[in-house]
């Protein structure tokens, strides 16, 4: 562990998570993605198509791709957004609050596991350190101009 960069540990680490993710949501048909987006469309009031791609850190065509997917397999409908003619808001069927639901659990699942195998205090450092490590990414402080 000692040679290996603190890059390699993160992306090692949430290949495995997202790998884990995708086979769970394989035994329902569906993917890592799709259950992420439901868990980030409000389930009573929608959520707009644009604020989906920067809350979820996904690009424009893969999410637009899986809205497309979760539309046709009836999780999602799309309706105009009162307040902006132009804009969309993606709301979850019936269909989408039942898979959303387990979408949650399965997260809720994960959480708990990890919980209960590394104790309160070594968790409170990973979420520091990882804050940390998003605060220097976003301040621009890791490539400094000389």
């Amino acid at each position: 562990m000692k040679d290996k960069t603190i890059d390699y540990v993160l992306r090692a680490t949430w290949q495995a998570v997202s790998r884990m993710y995708n086979e769970e949501a394989s035994k329902y048909g569906a993917t890592m993605a799709t259950g992420f987006v439901l868990l980030s469309i409000d389930k009573e009031k929608g959520t707009p198509s644009t604020a989906l791609g920067p809350k979820m850190g996904m690009e424009a065509t893969s999410l637009t791709r899986t809205l497309k997917s979760m539309e046709e397999r009836g999780l999602i409908i799309r309706k105009k957004n009162p307040d902006d003619g132009r804009g969309v808001l993606i709301y979850l069927t019936a269909f989408g609050k039942e898979k959303r639901e387990l979408s949650k659990n399965t997260v809720l699942k994960f959480n708990e596991t990890i919980k209960n195998n590394i104790s309160p205090e070594k968790l409170l450092h990973f979420m520091e350190v990882s804050e940390t490590i998003n605060d220097l990414i976003a301040d621009k402080n890791i490539f400094l101009e000389k």
